[in-house]
């Protein structure tokens, strides 16, 4: 069968190409890709080439798929699998195999899988591993979302904070305690602000802070105030660049007692320092937003350290169970990340997306694999649509204005299946 698919072949080389597929054997199964939602981390992995962890030295010669974070259908079950997974189940994958300790994962280091395609062939790996997730979800997108709010969740679930007078830790975050989520106006941030007020162990205080009123206002229409405080919370919204001492101010809002658990959501180090210097005794920093720069550094402050008991974790990527336990509230409806969607592409739109993705506002592009659409803004639809006027990509972007202002401005279930009937191999 024969695939399209966006190719890394070395740094800042990608290549949208179609090739054929090998028969797949009794251990592996072939699946659809329906929809697939781009993450920073491949945008790492193309600018870093084969100096990537995961990126293999022979990425030249043998071109490796990029996208990790899909959802899709299986088409074809080898025999091996054929009592677990029939065809026409929808699926995600949990990319993070550590396959017999390999940091090899889908989206980064194989030939034949990746979400940046239209089919691609699962490795047994995968099933071996459990990382094939069945997902019973009435949209693609939501599926998509699944891993990057797996490594919100996995995050917190990574947190920790200490037990006086023994030397056992206690993991997640600190019941009720004071949280403030730092750079928290981006996708990953709206996720995690989603999460830290419905996900089961809301904090008291949560704050969140970034430097840009644009993003601070949207942030503040998808998780309002009034919601926070249904669910005992206090939030609030901060721009940090309009205060003259910002540490100073954050750490009066919590009585002078400092933040229990801090994220940083982006790799600043003067972001990373304001997240030290607002730890309370026995805060946790978390620092969740990985670097392009292999050496990045930031001061931290040990004299607390040892005196006040701070310490810091990083996650890289959520577990299966943190991706079972998004899955899970997304489907019980207590978590929603279409928020998290500000733009809509076709696969032909991916390489020069994903080679770009820094200098790109807004928030996650979603792509779906089997049309060809610019990247587009969902507040641009109605621009797109005069630009396009008479044609049918000017329906479409009519459409999909309409139906997403009907939606508050998110997409949507519906907007998918408009956008779908454009894939006529679907």
């Amino acid at each position: 069968m024969k695939t399209k698919a966006v190719r890394l072949y070395g740094k800042m080389d990608l290549r949208l190409e179609e090739f054929e597929l090998p028969e797949i054997k009794d251990d592996e199964i072939l699946a659809c890709v329906i929809s697939d939602s781009i993450c920073m981390s491949s945008y790492k992995a193309a600018s870093q080439g084969a100096d990537h962890k995961r990126v293999p030295n022979d990425v030249a010669e043998n071109p490796v798929i990029i996208g990790h974070e899909f959802c899709g259908k299986l088409v074809k079950v080898g025999a091996k699998w054929a009592d677990q997974f029939k065809e026409g189940d929808k699926f995600v994958i949990q990319p993070a195999l550590n396959y017999k300790g390999s940091l090899a994962a889908p989206g980064y280091s194989y030939q034949y899988i990746g979400g940046d395609a239209t089919y691609v062939i699962l490795p047994h790996e995968v099933m071996e591993l459990g990382c094939l997730l069945p997902y019973d979800g009435d949209a693609y997108f939501y599926g998509s979302l699944t891993e990057p709010m797996s490594c919100i969740v996995g995050g917190f679930h990574a947190n920790y904070h200490t037990t006086a007078g023994s030397y056992v830790h206690k993991m997640e975050c600190k019941e009720r305690g004071n949280m403030a989520i730092l750079a928290g106006a981006g996708p990953m941030g709206l996720g995690c602000a989603d999460y830290a007020i419905h996900g089961g162990n809301p904090p008291s205080l949560l704050i969140i802070t970034d430097i840009d009123d644009a993003r601070l206002t949207r942030a503040a229409q998808l998780t309002t105030v009034e919601d926070a405080a249904a669910h005992g919370v206090k939030l609030l919204y901060v721009n940090t660049n309009n205060i003259e001492n910002p540490v100073e101010y954050l750490r009066e809002l919590t009585g002078g007692a400092g933040y229990d658990d801090v994220f940083v959501y982006a790799p600043v180090k003067p972001v990373v320092e304001m997240g030290d210097a607002l730890l309370a005794h026995d805060g946790c920093l978390n620092f969740f937003a990985g670097p392009t720069n292999p050496e990045f550094s930031a001061m931290f402050n040990f004299y607390n350290v040892h005196y006040g008991a701070t310490h810091i974790v990083g996650t890289s990527g959520g577990n299966t169970d943190d991706m079972k336990e998004s899955i899970k509230l997304m489907s019980e409806g207590k978590i929603n990340p279409a928020g998290m969607i500000t733009h809509i592409g076709g696969l032909d739109s991916v390489a020069e997306t994903t080679l770009n993705l820094p200098h790109i506002k807004g928030g996650k592009k979603l792509v779906y694999t089997h049309i060809n659409l610019p990247m587009t803004a969902i507040e641009d639809f109605g621009k797109a649509a005069e630009e396009n006027k008479g044609t049918e990509l000017g329906d479409l972007f009519a459409d999909l204005d309409v139906i997403c202002k009907e939606a508050g401005g998110l997409w949507c279930a519906k907007a998918e299946e408009r956008i779908l009937k454009l894939a006529a191999d679907l």
